[in-house]
């Protein structure tokens, strides 16, 4: 949906939610109630006359546009033909995390050795899977939602899993710009979901920092990594010694 179709459509809820009818609107823009059906039906409006269709809901443009941009379907994840589709191409899995993390076009240009055509193919197939909306003039709209994650028992995953987590340990994490944090508790079920939920909550919001920082250059940020993992899991060599549960009788 183009992205003035997207601003009347959320005017037209507003209205809804609000009451307001069409003979309403008619009368404040002094036209009959046939002409603004004609109007919303074919999406052709003055600036003028949105602007006083927003004096009606109590809003201004800010906040029509807001709420236009919240309305917006997210993807929380892809389907796994989608995820497939991605994992079997390296540099498009490698174009997809980035734009994921807020790359532009030309950073992407700028970052990786691919050619305008080859970036523009790649991106073009990111928005056949609608991961993205490719915008005129090469800009990229993220399709995305702050929880957005690959699927746990998808190739993507898999993929992380079987190469980039050996990449990722191989290290002390002993510098100023690495931590790591090994706990081991007893903890009951509810404990345990306790704890998951703060993952991913600690998960969204390292999403939001992200995105607070879109408008920063590329070059005024650094890659980061995080990893946290939590099951319920014995270390093997004590586990072996551990005494056998005694029947209860």
């Amino acid at each position: 949906m183009a992205q003035s179709e997207q601003l009347i459509a959320t005017l037209k809820r507003e209205l809804r939610r609000k009451h307001i009818t069409y003979q309403k609107v008619a009368q404040k823009l002094e036209l009959s109630e046939a002409s603004v059906k004609r109007m919303f039906a074919s999406g052709q409006f003055t600036l003028e006359r949105i602007d006083t269709i927003c004096g009606l809901i109590d809003w201004d443009w800010i906040d029509l546009v807001e709420a236009t941009k919240s309305s917006e379907k997210k993807l929380d994840h892809l389907t796994e033909d989608q995820e497939i589709e991605i994992a079997k191409d390296l540099e498009l899995l490698m174009v997809a995390v980035s734009v994921i993390n807020g790359f532009s076009f030309q950073d992407l240009i700028n970052h990786y050795q691919l050619t305008e055509t080859q970036c523009i193919q790649k991106l073009a197939k990111l928005d056949r899977l609608n991961l993205i909306e490719l915008l005129p003039g090469n800009r990229i709209k993220r399709k995305i939602s702050t929880n957005f994650r690959w699927n746990p028992r998808g190739p993507i995953q898999q993929y992380f899993l079987d190469v980039v987590v050996q990449q990722f340990f191989n290290t002390r994490f002993a510098g100023e710009e690495e931590k790591l944090v090994v706990m081991n508790a007893l903890l009951s079920d509810t404990a345990h979901q306790s704890m998951q939920q703060k993952m991913d909550k600690l998960a969204v919001e390292m999403s939001q920092a992200m995105q607070s920082e879109a408008d920063l250059p590329i070059k005024a940020k650094k890659g980061n990594t995080l990893v946290i993992a939590l099951r319920r899991w014995r270390y093997g060599p004590f586990d072996a010694r551990t005494r056998a549960p005694k029947n209860q009788k």
